[in-house]
C-alpha cells in the first residue's frame, strides 16, 4: 500500500495547481479543511511568479510545476480557470495529472479542470463528471458515456466536480484521503452545503 509522503515539517503535503483566472471558490472547503486537519497544502504555479485570480487575489507559488514530483504530494489539485477554455497554456497541468495518476497519487479537478483531463484521455475510462455533458463534449474525448449527472464523482484516483458543487468536491477529497469517517463526512457536508445546524455538533467534536 502506498504511505502517504512527508513534508520535511511531517504533515502530508497535498499540491493545489494556480494559474491565472483560477476560479477563487472552488476550493476553498477543501484547502481550508485540510490545512485545518493537518495537512501542508502547497500553491504549484506555471513558474514562482505571481498569478491572478479571477476575482483579482495575487497569488504567490510555493514553487513552480517543473519542479513537481508525485512522490512529494498526496493529491494534486486542479482548480478551474478560464485558461482550461481558451487555449493550451494550461496543458501542462493536464500532463502533469497522468504523470501523479501513473505513479499513483490521486487527482482532484472541479471545473474547466476536468476539460483539460479529457482532452488529456484520462476520463476516457472513468465515471466523472464536470460542468456540463456538452460542456466535456468540447474537448473531444472519448469518455462522453461515463459522464455522471452527480454533484461530485470519484474513479479509481480521479475527483471531478462541476463549478457549482465546491461542497461535494472537498467531500471526495476528504473521503479520498481519509480526513473523516463516514459519519463526520456526511455532518461536513450537510453542515456546509445544506446549512443543517443538526450537524455542527458532530462535526465540531472532530476537532
Amino acid at each position: 500500500m502506498r504511505t502517504t509522503p512527508k513534508s520535511p515539517d511531517s504533515r502530508p503535503t497535498v499540491h493545489l495547481a494556480v494559474y491565472d483566472t483560477l476560479a477563487d471558490w472552488e476550493t476553498g472547503h477543501a484547502v481550508a479543511e485540510l490545512a485545518r486537519r493537518g495537512y501542508r497544502v502547497l500553491a504549484v504555479g506555471p513558474t514562482t511568479e505571481p498569478v491572478t485570480t479571477v476575482g483579482g487575489l495575487r497569488w504567490l507559488p510555493d514553487l513552480a510545476l517543473a519542479d513537481l514530483r508525485p512522490e512529494d504530494s498526496a493529491m494534486l489539485i486542479l482548480p478551474g480557470a478560464d485558461l482550461w477554455m481558451t487555449g493550451t497554456a494550461l496543458t501542462p497541468f493536464a500532463r502533469a495529472a497522468r504523470d501523479f495518476l501513473a505513479a499513483g497519487v490521486p487527482v482532484a479537478a472541479i471545473c474547466g479542470a476536468t476539460v483539460g483531463l479529457a482532452r488529456e484521455g484520462l476520463l476516457d475510462d472513468r465515471a466523472h463528471t464536470g460542468a456540463a455533458a456538452q460542456v466535456l463534449a468540447l474537448s473531444g474525448y472519448a469518455g462522453g458515456a461515463l459522464y455522471r449527472e452527480a454533484d461530485a464523482v470519484t474513479d479509481r484516483d480521479v475527483v471531478t466536480a462541476g463549478p457549482t458543487d465546491p461542497e461535494a468536491f472537498a467531500r471526495e477529497i476528504f473521503a479520498r484521503l481519509g480526513v473523516f469517517g463516514p459519519e463526520v463526512l456526511d455532518a461536513w457536508f450537510r453542515l456546509f452545503a445544506h446549512s443543517d445546524a443538526s450537524a455542527y455538533e458532530t462535526v465540531a467534536a472532530a476537532g
